[in-house]
């Protein structure tokens, strides 16, 4: 009832408490803190920064890119293997 106004504020436990949220953790106390699933931070982190936001989508695509190019060797090598096996079969025929 109270969120349509501009004062309404509801902390990160009250709303774990009030929708049985799973996936994010909240300890009081001195070693407390709000603890999420990874996909939950990177939502959170990438919707109250653009920095932050453009840091993730750039790191994702550096390692896509890296994921890539170990693929293509290993397909190079493993289509040399094939063709080695090929040559060396035919030659013992």
């Amino acid at each position: 009832m109270q969120a349509d106004l501009p004062s309404f504020v509801l902390s990160i436990s009250e709303w774990v408490e009030k929708t049985n949220a799973i996936g994010i953790i909240v300890r009081k106390g001195k070693y407390g803190g709000t603890f999420a699933h990874k996909d939950i931070a990177f939502e959170f982190g990438s919707a109250i920064g653009v920095p932050f936001k453009l840091y993730l989508i750039t790191e994702f695509q550096r390692l896509k890119d890296e994921e890539q190019k170990q693929i293509g060797w290993s397909a190079k090598r493993e289509l040399a293997k094939l063709n080695y096996y090929i040559h060396t079969d035919a030659n013992k025929k």
